[in-house]
C-alpha cells in the first residue's frame, strides 16, 4: 500500500474519490479489523487536504467501515462474510416480494426508463469514472422497482439493507457485469409480461448470485 495519490482529474470529485478508494481498501482486505486511519496520514497518502477525507470517513461510518473514537479516529471495522450473508439473504427475500408487490404498479413510463437505464448500463467501459455512473444507474434501476411498491414498511427495509455495501458492489465485482446485464434484461422482460414468478425468480437469483461472489472476493483477499 504505497502509492495512493489521485490524479488531477480524480480531485473534480474529491469527497466522493477517497470515499471510493477507502471503501475499496477495506473491503478487499488490505485493512485488519481495529486499524487506525489518521486523517493527516492518509491525507497525504491521497494528495489530498484533509476536508474531503473527514468527509469520506463520515460517510464509511455511516456504513458500518469505520468506527470514530475520540481521541484516536477513524478504527477500521470491516465487513464480516457473517454480516454479508445477513444483508443479502434479507435482501433477497425483500426484493423478491417488493417486485411482486410492484408489478402491478410499473407502468409503460416506468418501464421505459428501466429499459433506459439497462441500455446506459449495458454500454459502459470498466473505468473507475464509468463505474462510478454505473454505481449510480444501478441504484436507480432498482430502486424504481422498489418505490413502485405500496408497502411502506417493506421499502423502508429495504432502503437500510441498502445503505453501505450493496450499492458499491459493482465496482468490486466488475468482472460480473455481463451476469448483471442479462439479470437486468429478464427483470424488464417480465416486468412486461407481466410474470411475478420468473421476476422474483430472477430478483433472488441476482442478489444470490451478488452475494456469493462478494464472498469469493473478500475469502481470495484473506488467503493471501
Amino acid at each position: 500500500m504505497e502509492n495512493f495519490k489521485l490524479t488531477e482529474q480524480d480531485k473534480a470529485t474529491l469527497q466522493s474519490k477517497v470515499t471510493t478508494k477507502l471503501r475499496d481498501l477495506i473491503l478487499k482486505g488490505e485493512f485488519k479489523m481495529g486499524d487506525r486511519l489518521t486523517q493527516e496520514e492518509w491525507a497525504q497518502k491521497l494528495g489530498v487536504s484533509r476536508m474531503p477525507l473527514r468527509e469520506a470517513l463520515r460517510q464509511l461510518e455511516v456504513e458500518g467501515l469505520v468506527r470514530m473514537e475520540p481521541r484516536k479516529g477513524a478504527i477500521v471495522t470491516p465487513i464480516s462474510i457473517e454480516d454479508i450473508e445477513e444483508i443479502y439473504r434479507l435482501r433477497q427475500m425483500l426484493e423478491g416480494e417488493v417486485a411482486v408487490q410492484s408489478l402491478p404498479f410499473l407502468d409503460e413510463e416506468d418501464i421505459k426508463e428501466l429499459e433506459y437505464l439497462y441500455d446506459k448500463m449495458l454500454n459502459l467501459k470498466h473505468t473507475e469514472s464509468e463505474m462510478e455512473l454505473y454505481m449510480k444507474l444501478n441504484k436507480e434501476f432498482h430502486q424504481i422497482i422498489i418505490e413502485a411498491s405500496p408497502g411502506r414498511r417493506i421499502k423502508g427495509f429495504i432502503h437500510t439493507l441498502w445503505q453501505g455495501v450493496p450499492q458499491y458492489t459493482p465496482s468490486l465485482l466488475a468482472k460480473h457485469l455481463s451476469d448483471s446485464h442479462e439479470e437486468h434484461r429478464l427483470m424488464v422482460q417480465y416486468i412486461k409480461e407481466k410474470d411475478a414468478v420468473r421476476l422474483r425468480e430472477v430478483m433472488e437469483k441476482h442478489i444470490s448470485r451478488t452475494k456469493d461472489n462478494l464472498i469469493k472476493m473478500i475469502n481470495k483477499n484473506q488467503s493471501i
